[in-house]
């Protein structure tokens, strides 16, 4: 892995793979939506927005 940003809270390491890993100060991997948030905050990654629902469409009464 390699070392790609170092701040006094975290540091962000990214491996072989392309894929990012992030170690807090004590030591600590982060995961989940901690992990996502630093890398945002860091515009590493973009955050997927979800698509918008498409308008239900009324169906007629059938006959």
């Amino acid at each position: 892995m390699n070392q790609i940003k170092k701040t006094p809270e975290y540091r962000i390491f990214q491996k072989k793979s392309g894929r990012y890993a992030v170690r807090a100060k004590g030591r600590q991997w982060l995961h989940g939506e901690e992990k996502e948030k630093v890398l945002v905050q860091e515009e590493l990654i973009t955050r997927l927005r979800p698509k918008a629902a498409a308008p239900a469409e009324e169906s007629a009464p059938a006959e």
